[in-house]
């Protein structure tokens, strides 16, 4: 099984930031569990990831107003 290589820096975080992969996911409608998800195709991948940079942004953007 291979190990992720994904730190979070901020530990206290990652609570926090699975909840908000697991709306992302809903939001495009991929169906996201907890714990392992390597049945997930590439695309459906891709669509959550770019969903959550999308969403950083649109954060980000609404707090320099």
């Amino acid at each position: 099984m291979a190990t992720s290589r994904n730190k979070i820096n901020v530990p206290e975080a990652r609570e926090a930031m699975d909840k908000f992969k697991m709306e992302a996911a809903s939001e495009v409608g991929v169906n996201l569990k907890q714990g392992y998800n390597g049945d997930l195709s590439s695309r459906e991948a891709g669509s959550v990831g770019g969903q959550m940079v999308k969403k950083m942004i649109e954060a980000y953007e609404n707090g320099l107003k």
